[in-house]
């Protein structure tokens, strides 16, 4: 009988296990074995087996800048993400009585993903451009005599960009967290004397811990390997991992390509590995 529940069991998993397996595993084993390959300017892609790849990276002044730069904007978007993500849903859940207008306010933020990511970048162009919105009111009232030429195709655009296509994968975890939290507690913490501050960073903060860190997983995850919007917003002058490893692709330059994305999953993983285990996100999962 045990042994006929086992066998359910494997054949209930089969279908998830190949479909990880054909479309995770093997890719995944295929970039890693070809990050170890040659690759000659002439000849191309070259089966031999070498840490040349690795070396070059770890190695190169460039290659630490372009790290720089992405952990930069990652740490930028996740700071600022994750202060707008908490302060719109503490705001939806504890201060928007009405439980279907909160759910109505909150698929509200989700209005900007009806359209496309190049959409939603292209549209910041005629808000942060020397001819655009910002630059004739500043104009206007006379706080500048010349357009202000950094707000766009730079780095504060591609903050701009990244923190309005990303915000909503903070709120939705943060969201969830805290709709899971008994009022009983908060009534208790003013009871006790506590201030709005004190409750919410001794209340609200800890109890909503798991969502951030969920929310944090996805921001950090999705803009480390990003390349489209700092090629969009930042004029193609802005470098970046994900771009670097795009315009290796581009040139069949594979090898490369395939080591710079092992070493940016490893440190994509190293970072998500920190995070569980500041919380237990199991619990909310």
């Amino acid at each position: 009988m045990k042994s006929a529940r086992s066998l359910i069991a494997y054949l209930q998993v089969a279908p998830l296990f190949l479909v990880l397996l054909l479309f995770f595993i093997v890719p995944l084993a295929l970039v890693v074995v070809v990050s170890f390959f040659r690759y000659q300017v002439l000849v191309g892609l070259v089966p031999d087996f070498t840490f040349k790849n690795y070396v070059e990276i770890l190695t190169s002044p460039t290659s630490w800048r372009l790290y720089f730069s992405t952990v930069k904007f990652t740490v930028i978007v996740l700071v600022i993400t994750a202060i707008l993500g908490f302060w719109i849903s503490y705001f939806l859940v504890f201060h928007v009585r009405n439980l279907l207008t909160a759910i109505g306010l909150f698929l509200v933020c989700t209005v900007p993903f009806w359209t496309s990511n190049i959409i939603r970048m292209i549209s910041w162009r005629p808000v942060l451009g020397k001819e655009g919105l910002i630059n004739s009111a500043l104009l206007d009232v006379g706080i500048v005599h010349q357009p202000v030429e950094w707000l766009l195709f730079s780095d504060f655009a591609v903050v701009v960009a990244y923190v309005h296509l990303y915000t909503l994968f903070m709120i939705v975890p943060i969201f969830n967290s805290m709709m899971r939290i008994d009022r009983a507690l908060l009534e208790a913490a003013r009871d006790a004397g506590a201030s709005t501050w004190q409750t919410i960073w001794n209340v609200v903060v800890p109890l909503s811990k798991p969502g951030i860190v969920i929310g944090s997983i996805f921001v950090i995850t999705i803009v480390m390997g990003d390349f489209v919007t700092v090629g969009v917003m930042g004029g193609q002058q802005i470098a970046s991992v994900g771009k670097v490893i795009n315009t290796q692709m581009g040139a069949l330059q594979f090898p490369p390509a395939a080591a710079n994305s092992v070493i940016l999953l490893v440190a994509v993983l190293a970072i998500i590995a920190v995070l569980t285990r500041l919380v237990d996100i199991r619990k909310e999962l």
